[in-house]
C-alpha cells in the first residue's frame, strides 16, 4: 500500500511539475510580450533588425574568438563592432597578401581605347624625360637658352668640334687627316655570354625597366638578340643611315642660342665622323619638331621621317638623338683622355603595365630594336667600359617602328657640357661601325 501511494505521488509530482514549469514559462513569455508592448508604446523597444544584428554579432564574436583571435584582438583595440565586413578589413591589414590578391583580380590586362590616344600621344612627346613616372627635368627648355659656362678650356674644344664642317670647307687638311685615321678597336673587357643568358642577371646589369612597362625572358633573350644580324646590306652608293632629332631644342649646360651647340650640333658631328672616318652614306635631318608643340613632337617628327624614308628607301638605320634630363649630377666618364658624356640606349615596348599592349601603336620591329641596342651595349662594355648607362625600357613606341635597326640614343644630360657631348660621338661612331659592319 505504501509503495502504491509513493508511486502515485511520484506520478503526480512529475505530471504537476511539468505543468508548473510550463506555467512559469508561459508567465515568462507573457511578461516579455507585455514588456515588449509597453516598451514599443513608449518608443524604447529596439527594432527586430537590431536584435538580429546583436545576435549575429554574438555569433561572429564567438566564431572569431575561437578561430581568428587576431581579428578579435584588433576589434577590441579599435573598439569596433564585430561584423563580417570588419573581419575582412582586419584580415587585409593583418595579411597584406589578401589585399594584393583582391586588387589583382580587378586589373586584368586591358587595351588602350582610341579615346585615350591623343592623351598618350602627347605624353609620349615628353615621356623619355620621365623616369618611373616622375619628370626629372622641370625647367622648360623650349627657348633653347642656357646660362653661359665659365669653363673656357672646354669651350675651346667645343668650338673646334662643332665647326668641323666649316673647317673642312676652309681646307683644313691637317685636322681632316687626323679624323680619318681610325685605329682598330681593341677589347678591354670580357662579357660572359653564359651570364647574359641568365634573364635576372641581364636585367639587373644591363637594363632599367621603368615601372610603367613590363618585359620577360621570352622577349629579352640575350642569345637570340645577340645572334641577330645587324650588318648593313646596302653599300654607301645609296643612303644607309638617317640621323634626326625629335627634340631639336635640347641643349647642354654651356649651350648658346646657336643650334650648333644643341643636340642637333652633336648629331652633325656624328654624321661627319660616320661619313669621313667610316665611309657611310648618312642623311642628317635638322628639322625642328618640338618648337610649336613640344608635347606632340613625335607626332610631328613621324611624317617627316616617313617622307625621308620614302625618298630614300635604301636607309636601313634610323637614329633619333636626344639629350637626357636628370635631377642632379653629371653623366661623364673619361675615354682616350677626354671628358666624355655617357650615353644611353632607349627602347619603347608599345606596352604599358596598366593598359597592356598598345594596339594602336604597333611596332613589328621591337625584337630587332632590342637586338640593336643590346649589341651596342655589349660592344660598349667590351671596348669602352663605363661609356654607356643601362639600356632603358619604357612603354610607348617613340617612332622606332620605321626600321628594324631603329635607335633612340640619349647623349648626356642638361648638366653636361657641349664638349663632353661632342666627345661622346667618337666612341659612339666606332661602336656603330662595329655592330653595322661585323
Amino acid at each position: 500500500m505504501q509503495k502504491m501511494r509513493e508511486h502515485g505521488l511520484s506520478k503526480w509530482n512529475r505530471k504537476n511539475g511539468r505543468y508548473i514549469r510550463e506555467g512559469f514559462l508561459g508567465i515568462g513569455v507573457l511578461m516579455v510580450v507585455v514588456c515588449w508592448q509597453n516598451m514599443e508604446e513608449s518608443g524604447d523597444a529596439p527594432a527586430l533588425k537590431q536584435i538580429w544584428e546583436h545576435v549575429k554579432a554574438g555569433i561572429y564574436a564567438n566564431a572569431l574568438k575561437l578561430h581568428m583571435p587576431a581579428v578579435m584582438h584588433s576589434a577590441e583595440e579599435k573598439e569596433q563592432e564585430l561584423s563580417w565586413e570588419y573581419a575582412l578589413e582586419a584580415l587585409t591589414d593583418i595579411l597584406p597578401i589578401c589585399g594584393f590578391v583582391e586588387s589583382q583580380q580587378e586589373y586584368d590586362t586591358r587595351i588602350e581605347s582610341a579615346l585615350s590616344y591623343e592623351i598618350l600621344a602627347a605624353r609620349e612627346g615628353i615621356d623619355e624625360n620621365y623616369k618611373d613616372g616622375e619628370l626629372v627635368v622641370s625647367k622648360n627648355e623650349k627657348e633653347g637658352q642656357k646660362e653661359e659656362s665659365t669653363q673656357n678650356e672646354e669651350e675651346g674644344k667645343e668650338k673646334e668640334n662643332v665647326q668641323g664642317d666649316k673647317k673642312e670647307e676652309a681646307g683644313m687638311a691637317d685636322n681632316q687627316a687626323k679624323e680619318t685615321t681610325v685605329s682598330p678597336l681593341q677589347p678591354v673587357a670580357e662579357i660572359s655570354l653564359e651570364k647574359l643568358n641568365d634573364f635576372d642577371y641581364l636585367v639587373q646589369n644591363f637594363y632599367v625597366v621603368d615601372k610603367t612597362t613590363t618585359i620577360d625572358s621570352s622577349q629579352l633573350n640575350a642569345q637570340e638578340l645577340l645572334a641577330r644580324d645587324m650588318k648593313l646590306t646596302v653599300t654607301a652608293e645609296s643612303p644607309q643611315i638617317l640621323i634626326h632629332h625629335t627634340h631639336s631644342q635640347e641643349r647642354y649646360a654651356d649651350s648658346t642660342a646657336d643650334a650648333a651647340t644643341s643636340i642637333v650640333g652633336v648629331g652633325a658631328y656624328l654624321t661627319k665622323l660616320l661619313k669621313e672616318n667610316y665611309g657611310y652614306h648618312v642623311i642628317h635631318d635638322t628639322g625642328e619638331y618640338d618648337v610649336i608643340d613640344h608635347d606632340n613632337a613625335y607626332s610631328y617628327a613621324g611624317p617627316a621621317v616617313e617622307k625621308i624614308l620614302a625618298e630614300n628607301p635604301s636607309i636601313e638605320v634610323v637614329i633619333d638623338m636626344h639629350r637626357d634630363g636628370i635631377g642632379e649630377g653629371r653623366l661623364v666618364t673619361e675615354i682616350n683622355g677626354k671628358q666624355t658624356a655617357k650615353i644611353m640606349f632607349f627602347n619603347g615596348l608599345s606596352r604599358t603595365t596598366f593598359n597592356g599592349e598598345l594596339a594602336y601603336l604597333p611596332n613589328p620591329h621591337i625584337q630587332d630594336n632590342l637586338a640593336m641596342s643590346l649589341q651596342m651595349k655589349v660592344a660598349a662594355e667590351q671596348y669602352f667600359p663605363g661609356f654607356t648607362r643601362p639600356n632603358y625600357l619604357k612603354g610607348y613606341r617613340y617612332n622606332l617602328h620605321y626600321r628594324p635597326k631603329s635607335m633612340l640614343i640619349e647623349v648626356g644630360a642638361q648638366t653636361n657640357t657641349v664638349a663632353e657631348a661632342m666627345n661622346a660621338m667618337e666612341p659612339l661612331a666606332a661602336l656603330l661601325h662595329k655592330v653595322l659592319s661585323e
